[in-house]
């Protein structure tokens, strides 16, 4: 679903990633590992349409895309949920889902029941301001909003940050559950290694700004990932 080939990002005159190759597949969680600083959440970024690359290629389901913007990403069917979560505090839980209609032809404007199957307690909190939600019902709510796209592969990048434990299980079943629709490609951004171990089903490693080793789980021990985190 998701092809990205030899990617390199700049800050100005600084280059951040170097020829930054990975793919993720429908049906399955790709973790991007790596120690702060990195380059991860740049390398989503630049997925994302939030930062023009310096070079490189993206496809979507074979074919290349322009990302000249975050709009552009979501047309072509890139959702991304970002570090920090970023709901609008001042709008209701219900607004803020509504949002996602933004890409999205009139017809196809509605929530779908999945959001709350996934997320039963935003049906709870439909009327509530995002800002008065806690962390948890925060992160729950971002992930709702970028589902609302209709995403053909969604960025998720530090999801279980700051989030108690519980939370942290349910946004696990439910990045399970999409997982086992087979309907997109999953990229997970997580500094939480046991999180990320039990949950994905590939592994790219990044150290400093390149691309350490990529593996599928099945050849990956938890050991192999710690010892490439060097943790």
């Amino acid at each position: 679903m998701l092809d990205v080939q030899n990617l390199d990002l700049k800050y100005g005159q600084s280059q951040i990633l170097f020829d930054i190759s990975l793919t993720a597949e429908i049906g399955q969680i790709t973790a991007v590992m790596g120690n702060n600083g990195v380059g991860k959440t740049s390398l989503l970024k630049a997925i994302s349409g939030r930062h023009i690359m310096a070079g490189g290629v993206v496809s979507i389901e074979g074919d290349p895309v322009r990302l000249a913007s975050a709009y552009h990403a979501a047309r072509v069917g890139i959702a991304y949920v970002p570090q920090g979560r970023e709901v609008f505090p001042m709008m209701t839980v219900l607004e803020n889902l509504e949002t996602g209609y933004a890409c999205l032809p009139k017809a196809e404007h509605a929530i779908p029941d999945l959001v709350f199957d996934l997320f039963p307690v935003l049906k709870e909190m439909q009327s509530r301001r995002g800002g008065d939600l806690s962390g948890g019902q925060q992160q729950q709510l971002a992930i709702a909003r970028a589902l609302i796209t209709q995403p053909k592969v969604l960025l998720l990048d530090e999801p279980t940050e700051g989030i108690q434990p519980n939370v942290i299980q349910q946004i696990g079943d439910a990045l399970g559950t999409l997982r086992d629709q087979n309907k997109m490609a999953i990229v997970l951004v997580e500094q939480n290694a046991d999180f990320a171990y039990r949950t994905a089903d590939t592994f790219t490693v990044i150290e400093q700004g390149r691309v350490k080793r990529s593996a599928a789980k099945a050849s990956y021990s938890k050991e192999d990932l710690m010892a490439d985190l060097a943790l």
